[in-house]
C-alpha cells in the first residue's frame, strides 16, 4: 500500500485531481480561399474609387489643373496636366489598362507646347506627355501681356474666339483654354468656346489660334514696308489770360 502511494503510476494509486479547463487556445486564422479565388476583402480593396479595377476611376477624369515648374536651359517651364483619360483592353486574362494624358508646357513668354503622352501607368503617362510638349514648343506674337488683334480658330468640333483685353482684365476663360493662355504669358484676354468640349480638340484649337498672330512689325515687314516713327509735336504755348483790374 506505501508502494502504491509513493509511486503514481502502480496500479491501485489514487488519481491526481484533474487540473482546472486551460483557455481555449486562440482561433484559427481563416482558411485561405481556394485557388483562382480571392478574397472578398481584398477584392474590395483592389478596386478604384469609381468601381474600376486599378485604382483608375472612372473613364475620362478631368483633374484641376496641375502645375509643376520645372528649369530647362535655365528658363522656368510651366506644365499643367489639362485632361488624363483610362482605356481598357479585354484579353483571355481579363482586362489591361492603359493611360493617355493631354499636357501643356510653356516658359510664360511667348512659348508654348502640347502633347499627348501615354502609358501603363498615370504617372509615366503624365511624364511621357511632358517630354513630347517640350520637344513641340513654338512660340506665339504676343502684345506684352494680350493679344496684339482679335482672332478665331477651329480644329475638328472645336471653335475659340480670342479676344485682347485692358490691363487689369485678366483671364476670361476656362480651365482648358486658361492653360494654354497662361503657359505661353498671356494675362489679359477675354475668350469664348464656341464649339465642342473635347479637350483635345479645345486645346489644339486654342494652340492655332495663338500661332494665327501677328504684331503689327511682321505685318509691315512681310509686305515689304517700314514703319515710319511719328515725332511727337511741340506743345503749343498756352494763351496767357489777362488777370481783370
Amino acid at each position: 500500500m506505501a508502494e502504491n502511494e509513493n509511486n503514481p503510476t502502480a496500479p491501485g494509486a489514487p488519481t491526481a485531481p484533474a487540473a482546472p479547463d486551460a483557455p481555449a487556445a486562440p482561433a484559427a486564422a481563416a482558411a485561405p480561399a481556394p485557388e483562382g479565388q480571392r478574397p472578398q476583402r481584398q477584392q474590395r480593396d483592389q478596386r478604384g474609387p469609381r468601381g474600376g479595377r486599378g485604382g483608375g476611376g472612372g473613364r475620362g477624369r478631368k483633374p484641376s489643373e496641375v502645375g509643376e515648374n520645372a528649369f530647362e536651359n535655365g528658363e522656368e517651364i510651366v506644365e499643367k496636366v489639362v485632361f488624363i483619360n483610362r482605356s481598357s483592353k479585354v484579353v483571355k486574362g481579363g482586362r489591361r489598362f492603359k493611360f493617355s494624358a493631354l499636357v501643356v508646357v510653356g516658359d510664360k513668354k511667348g512659348r508654348v507646347g502640347v502633347a499627348l503622352g501615354k502609358a501603363a501607368e498615370v504617372a509615366d503617362a503624365i511624364r511621357r506627355g511632358g517630354e513630347l510638349a517640350r520637344a513641340k514648343m513654338v512660340s506665339v506674337s504676343l502684345k506684352g501681356v494680350t493679344l496684339p488683334h482679335e482672332v478665331y480658330s477651329t480644329y475638328g468640333g472645336a471653335k475659340i474666339l480670342l479676344r485682347p483685353a485692358s490691363p487689369g482684365t485678366g483671364i476670361i476663360a476656362g480651365k482648358t483654354v486658361r492653360s494654354v493662355l497662361e503657359s505661353a504669358g498671356v494675362k489679359d484676354v477675354l475668350t469664348k468656346s464656341l464649339g465642342s468640349k473635347n479637350a483635345a480638340n479645345v486645346v489644339k484649337a486654342t494652340l492655332n489660334a495663338l500661332l494665327s498672330l501677328r504684331t503689327r512689325e511682321q505685318i509691315y515687314q512681310s509686305r515689304g514696308l517700314t514703319i515710319k516713327k511719328s515725332e511727337p509735336k511741340p506743345a503749343e504755348p498756352k494763351p496767357q489770360v489777362a488777370a481783370a483790374i
